[in-house]
């Protein structure tokens, strides 16, 4: 067995395969990704603009939650990147040098505004919770292996891309998705979503949302240097009293085959709208086509041993 067919052999789940020499491309470069640090996110969505800009994406309208600065609510056709805003009364632990608050008497502040200010103590402290969210473009993608016209592709870097000019709207790979990152435009039913920035990676730039960042919480790059720089920044985080930072989607162990985007976050995956235990949805497929495969022989068996005893 090739070592293609052999990646090809664990495109549902199993073991991590080489995904872009699996996918026909023998002299494919490193598999590229993002690390987003939602420790250093500060909310202002300049990967959200780039994004749109870039791809000449439809804008998706002002229309706030009432809850927060977030006006997208989350990834769609038109919102490839989407930054949440969770504000949280918890204590915000131990900072790094300069990103502590202790200057800053936020209940005098809130009084000033003339909101009704909660009395100050530990319990009360305030803190907001930022990430940019995008297609994980995951090692085991489920789109992939339901959609029925090769609209979606893996590329040579790893990525998986729509061409929309071969979707026919069928909407397989929607429910398809742990995340829920992919999603069809109204008016025409075809599927979009986060490209990677594929025709910049072509010409050797890195995608707009990354480029844009002004904090560099979106970090692109080589997935196995990116996952090292991830497990030496939460390391930082735990000794510096972040004891909740944690690691998502980095693992090639976890239910999808690890992701290509990747995320360090500061409480649990849920908070972020994230689900905490992704696994890929086509995972059980073999198994199923071949309880059908016994279940058919069966009939076809019992179906031919009737015959033979009907009386002549």
């Amino acid at each position: 067995m090739s070592e293609a067919d052999a990646g090809r052999g664990n495109a549902l789940y199993g073991p991590q395969p080489d995904v872009s020499r699996a996918s026909g491309y023998p002299d494919a470069p490193p598999r590229v990704g993002f690390f987003t640090d939602t420790s250093v996110c500060i909310g202002c969505k300049a990967c959200e603009v780039a994004c749109k800009e870039w791809n000449a994406i439809p804008e998706d309208g002002l229309e706030l939650t009432g809850m927060s600065y977030d006006n997208t609510r989350g990834l769609g056709a038109d919102t490839w990147r989407h930054v949440a805003f969770v504000e949280q009364r918890k204590l915000l632990g131990g900072q790094e040098p300069g990103v502590a608050h202790d200057d800053v008497d936020v209940f005098a502040a809130a009084s000033r505004l003339g909101t009704d200010a909660p009395s100050p103590g530990p319990a009360t402290e305030l803190r907001w919770l930022m990430s940019s969210d995008v297609c994980k473009h995951c090692t085991h993608a489920a789109c992939l292996d339901v959609c029925p016209t090769g609209a979606l592709f893996r590329t040579e870097y790893g990525s998986v891309v729509v061409q929309q000019d071969v979707c026919n709207g069928c909407g397989y790979c929607v429910p398809a998705c742990p995340y829920g990152v992919i999603d069809q435009r109204k008016d025409d039913g075809r599927v979009w979503k986060c490209t990677l920035c594929y025709d910049r990676l072509g010409v050797g730039l890195e995608p707009a949302c990354a480029k844009s960042c002004p904090t560099d919480s979106i970090q692109f790059g080589p997935l196995e240097e990116l996952r090292e720089r991830a497990r030496e920044r939460m390391a930082r985080l735990h000794a510096a009293g972040v004891t909740d930072a944690r690691l998502y989607g980095e693992s090639p162990d976890d239910g999808v085959g690890g992701a290509g985007a990747f995320f360090l976050l500061l409480d649990e995956p849920e908070v972020y709208g994230l689900p905490p235990d992704p696994v890929v949805t086509t995972r059980d497929l073999p198994g199923m086509w071949r309880q059908a495969a016994l279940a058919a022989v069966a009939l076809t068996a019992f179906a031919a041993g009737s015959f033979a005893r009907r009386p002549r």
